[in-house]
């Protein structure tokens, strides 16, 4: 039986010991929502795209903008979103400000999500 073109089972029955145990490993409500809240900074594909340039390579706004061909006002922009989202960090050095990735986690997600659409 098809709802709405899903493929579903052609008669009601639980799983009652699969369903205790993914039921016992389900991460907090407030953790889903949090984790939901991060995709969708994921969900900008400008945001997407100052994140690739960063695994790439620890840049300035000025940078940034010249290799996307944008303004550094919507570098800057993106560069508050995906710092208060903790996936880039900054470093003053002088009067520069370079931004890198907060951590291999980020470029893990990046690569991977790369990974899945090219299958």
């Amino acid at each position: 039986m098809a709802i709405n073109d899903v493929e579903c089972c052609d008669f009601y029955q639980v799983h009652e010991k699969v369903v205790e145990a993914v039921h016992a490993n389900m991460p907090e409500e407030d953790e889903l929502y949090d984790l939901a809240e991060l995709f969708k900074v994921f969900g900008d594909s400008t945001r997407i795209k100052i994140l690739y340039v960063l695994s790439e390579a620890e840049m300035c706004v000025c940078d940034i903008a010249q290799v996307l061909n944008m303004t550094q006002s919507a570098i800057s922009h993106q560069l508050k979103i995906l710092k208060q989202s903790r996936l880039v960090k900054n470093r003053r050095e002088g009067k520069a400000v370079f931004y890198s990735l907060s951590d291999g986690h980020v470029k893990t997600i990046i690569n991977q999500g790369l990974e899945h659409i090219e299958e």
